[in-house]
């Protein structure tokens, strides 16, 4: 069991941040729970005090400034059920449905998996993916910080003591632009051995690849962004196999992860270049179909 520690409630997110200054290092914050209270029940964490912020409560998903905004407090499940969310960011309600299991879905929240930044988890990969923009409040005021900034390292983020993420703001998919999100997982409800997040936007012919961007979680202490110039042997192509099969293998060679009790490293090589490969030819493929008025 945990140590004792002081239960207080937030209902907004000013008293939260208040209650955080006022905590310190010695406070923790309390939204899903689904990786908090394990680490309490470890005892890998020992607050002092423990800080509720579920009565502030969600906010709908919401469009503005050409820009998906999602509250921290909200649940992986609404991202699955949100016409908002499919509409304008789909690949977050694909990788969605493959996070955890049903309860981990209904209670945790996307605030929760952006701040513990677990490199393998399916939130922060697809944040990146898209280029997101994470919203800190402090006693100081607001922050913007852009994704690739606010994961700095295995279960660190670039959040100051004093503050508290409350929004994330994610760009709005184009017209032409296809989308994918793929991982392996050991057995159901796992961490990711190896995940993918890949956007492809086309020409307004739908015959050329215009631009990528895919990231790489798993393989490091963070998502990992395949360059340009990796990327290069597909961009400005029609996405033939043999152009997807070198941005795969090319990405194989370039990541460097550690073998542990779940995989090897040459296993975790060997999944980034299949899932690079085939998360490239589904989003080219939807990019395609939506450039031609298909629907995906």
């Amino acid at each position: 069991m945990t140590g004792a520690f002081e239960y207080q409630l937030a209902d907004s997110w000013e008293e939260a941040v208040e209650l955080h200054r006022i905590w310190g290092e010695d406070g923790k914050i309390l939204a899903g729970g689904q990786s908090l209270v394990p680490m309490l029940n470890l005892r890998l964490v020992q607050p002092a005090g423990l800080i509720d912020i579920n009565p502030i409560g969600a906010v709908e998903p919401r469009v503005a400034d050409d820009r998906l905004v999602l509250s921290a407090l909200t649940r992986h499940q609404d991202l699955l059920r949100s016409p908002l969310v499919r509409e304008h960011c789909p690949i977050l309600a694909e990788g969605a449905a493959q996070i955890g299991n049903v309860r981990v879905r209904a209670r945790g929240t996307v605030g929760g998996s952006m701040c513990h930044a677990d490199p393998s988890g399916e939130i922060p990969c697809m944040v990146l993916a898209l280029d997101g923009q994470l919203i800190a409040h402090s006693p100081r005021g607001q922050r913007v910080i852009d994704a690739e900034r606010f994961l700095r390292s295995y279960l660190t983020t670039d959040l100051a003591e004093d503050e508290l993420l409350t929004e994330i703001r994610l760009p709005i998919r184009k017209h032409g632009q296809g989308w994918a999100f793929l991982e392996t997982v050991r057995r159901y409800s796992d961490f990711a051995t190896v995940e993918v997040a890949a956007t492809a936007t086309l020409s307004s012919d739908a015959h050329t690849v215009t631009a990528l961007r895919v990231v790489v979680g798993g393989v490091a202490d963070r998502p990992l962004i395949l360059s340009d110039e990796l990327l290069s042997a597909a961009v400005g192509g029609t996405g033939r196999d043999d152009e997807l099969r070198a941005v795969g293998a090319a990405a194989a060679a370039t990541v460097s992860p550690e073998s542990d009790v779940h995989a090897s490293a040459d296993y975790r090589r060997r999944l980034t270049e299949v899932l690079t490969y085939r998360a490239l030819g589904k989003a080219i493929e939807r990019g395609r179909a939506e450039s031609k008025g298909a629907g995906v």
